[in-house]
């Protein structure tokens, strides 16, 4: 995924719930001040979030100047350096929290992601996110992803139809919604949701894009991946975690959908620190 077009409308935002009326701690330095500044990663980490840290201090003042040592993707030590800084030493405190919000957030996920993928390499298996993101950050936690290794699913509820247990419910059956999401919208791929080998089976009847088996064991898992000719590729969901990701990904899925790498994840632990 490439740089999502809106970091600048999420950067605004995440400036005016912080700042507010302005920020009157930094009120009390002088307002010639200049300082320089260090974001130190406490953590080995893989960095994300460099162009929203970036765009912060561009709308706190443009004049403030930073300096990268990684690139989002990178692999970052603990200890390192990410950046230096260097301006107003007002405009280096107001902005801090807000820049350090994005990138130790984004780099939490890029890290979970990472974990996950360097766990089943030599499988065939990709790492999917989900949509269970935090809210006004879903563009930038599925960025975060792909700097992990990861792949993204559906961005959102627009381009992509995940028919689940509802869905099939209220549309009678697995074959039924399907007919009527090809009938709606024939442009966009259909994934459907399946508890049983049952319910797999008739979604690969009626001609499924994609199909998740969802809490499936690794034995029935297996038997999936056994019983699809017609090649569909198969998601596996559910029960996911560093100890189960491997037997998961031997069964032979083609993807695994994992909600805790954007949901669940713990902030890096970064910090600035101005130089004397």
């Amino acid at each position: 995924m490439t740089l999502p077009d809106n970091i600048a409308t999420s950067v605004q935002q995440a400036l005016l719930e912080d700042i507010g009326t302005g920020d009157v701690t930094a009120d009390l330095i002088v307002e010639v001040s200049q300082s320089e500044a260090t974001v130190i990663c406490r953590e080995d980490a893989i960095l994300s979030g460099c162009a929203w840290f970036d765009e912060v201090f561009k709308q706190v003042d443009a004049s403030v100047k930073v300096e990268w040592h990684f690139k989002d993707g990178d692999n970052v030590p603990a200890d390192a350096i990410l950046c230096n800084l260097s301006g107003s030493s007002r405009s280096l405190l107001t902005g801090e929290r807000t820049a350090l919000n994005f990138v130790q957030t984004l780099s939490a996920t890029a890290t979970a992601t990472n974990a996950f993928v360097k766990l089943i390499k030599g499988t065939k298996a990709d790492i999917l996110d989900t949509r269970k993101t935090l809210p006004g950050l879903r563009l930038a936690q599925k960025y975060a992803v792909t700097c992990g290794g990861g792949a993204n699913h559906r961005v959102g509820l627009y381009d992509m139809i995940l028919i689940k247990e509802n869905h099939i419910m209220a549309a009678g059956s697995i074959t039924k919604a399907i007919a009527n999401a090809r009938s709606l919208h024939p442009s966009i791929k259909i994934e459907v949701e399946t508890e049983t080998l049952a319910e797999f089976e008739e979604a690969c009847a009626a001609d499924a894009d994609i199909i998740m088996l969802d809490d499936f064991d690794l034995e029935t898992m297996r038997k999936a991946v056994q019983n699809n000719p017609k090649g569909i590729p198969l998601e596996a969901s559910g029960n996911v975690n560093l100890e189960t990701v491997v037997n998961i990904a031997e069964t032979g899925v083609d993807r695994i959908s994992i909600g805790g790498i954007t949901k669940s994840v713990e902030a890096i632990d970064l910090s600035m620190r101005f130089k004397l």
